[in-house]
């Protein structure tokens, strides 16, 4: 079988009704798939028409064909009928048979029959009334359903990457005497490193806030741009990790000697060797947000290259966005973390706390800048992907 990339478009709605962390969920535990793209959209009427295009040439049966169509123009216009705004969130899947492994094992088809087997089973909705009508009809996401389509689709998501996608704040209208913050989240690498719903959990967790996603990005941070992006915290390690080192001291020199070290000497010893300790944390920060020991690299080139690990970035945005934000999160030592706080729930230690937040307006806009989430430098990191595959 061949490698295929396929896509997932969560609905407007799901995202509405707080759905995205469950949808997630199912859709990284239960596929091999390779996650490697996601990207906020905003569609305007030109993508819309063209989407629809390609569900009227796909020979769905008559009724999920009118179905579906009438969905897209009534609920994925900027003006449509119930006046929400109308973001979807895409995630790209890579893999053999990617388009049918989506469409099968995880989104499922559209079906009268309630179940809960499928995204569509448990978040998406088709009831039909005793009259034989269609009361209800929420297909949760949408996907390609073969690989013609799917290669159409994926080119329109291309086409309209940059003019209707990526940092999308103004899809989401506040009152003109409110004053809406954007704080950026990143599920860090560990929740990654194995097929789990932890990353849906996580962002499940957050929707508790109430506060709109307007920015998604998966990451691979460089070294270089760890370092950046930690790099406040180099400064930081040096006097707030000196009693670690005093701890440590203590316990491996007290009753060495003949004599008694005081607590001065072990303070004395602890400033010889708080500024090592201090690089060799900040180093390990490093190595755990890109993949890479900043230690081995010898070359400009090393240091800018992609890192072997995934993150990934959100953007929320509301009243308060940071505070909220960093209630959910939790002290960033999750043994002292409030319960039901993401790091209480998902983190180990310090490092593998699960997910970090920004602190300030200043710090959001800093990190960013440095991880392409910021209008004056935002690159659809989708496209090589969908160009690679499409041959384009």
């Amino acid at each position: 079988m061949s490698t295929e990339l396929a896509y997932v478009l969560i609905t407007p709605y799901s995202l509405l009704k707080s759905r995205t962390g469950g949808i997630i969920s199912r859709l990284l535990l239960l596929t091999d798939l390779e996650f490697v793209g996601a990207r906020m959209y905003w569609p305007n009427d030109a993508f819309v028409d063209r989407y629809v295009e390609t569900i009227k040439e796909q020979h769905l049966d008559p009724e999920a064909e009118h179905l579906l169509v009438n969905y897209l123009n009534d609920y994925f216009r900027r003006d449509n009928r119930l006046g929400i705004s109308n973001r979807t969130f895409l995630l790209l899947f890579k893999g053999e048979n990617a388009v049918e492994t989506l469409r099968r094992d995880v989104v499922g088809s559209f079906t009268s029959n309630v179940q809960g087997d499928s995204v569509r089973g448990t978040y998406g909705d088709y009831l039909v009334g005793r009259d034989g009508k269609v009361e209800m009809f929420e297909p949760a996401v949408l996907t390609g359903t073969d690989l013609r389509s799917n290669r159409k689709q994926l080119q329109i998501l291309a086409d309209f990457a940059k003019s209707d996608g990526g940092i999308i704040e103004k899809a989401v209208r506040f009152k003109p005497e409110e004053k809406p913050e954007t704080t950026l989240v990143i599920i860090k690498p560990d929740a990654f490193k194995r097929r789990s719903a932890k990353p849906g959990n996580i962002i499940d967790i957050f929707s508790k806030t109430g506060l709109y996603v307007v920015g998604a990005k998966l990451l691979r941070l460089s070294v270089a741009q760890a370092e950046e992006f930690y790099g406040p915290l180099r400064a930081m390690f040096v006097q707030r990790l000196k009693s670690n080192v005093e701890r440590a001291l203590a316990a491996r020199v007290q009753g060495s000697f003949g004599f008694t070290i005081t607590t001065d000497q072990i303070s004395a010893m602890a400033d010889v060797l708080k500024e090592e300790n201090a690089q060799f944390e900040f180093d390990r920060i490093v190595e755990y947000m890109s993949g890479r020991s900043s230690r081995t690299i010898t070359s400009p080139e090393e240091r800018s290259a992609p890192g072997t690990v995934k993150a990934l970035a959100l953007l929320y945005r509301g009243i308060d966005a940071i505070a909220k934000i960093r209630d959910r999160l939790g002290s960033t030592d999750p043994s002292k973390a409030a319960e039901g706080t993401v790091r209480s729930d998902f983190g180990f230690d310090l490092m593998k706390n699960g997910a970090h937040a920004s602190d300030s307006v200043e710090s959001a806009e800093r990190e960013r800048k440095i991880v392409g989430l910021w209008p004056d430098n935002e690159e659809p990191s989708i496209l090589p992907h969908i160009r690679e595959y499409l041959g384009t």
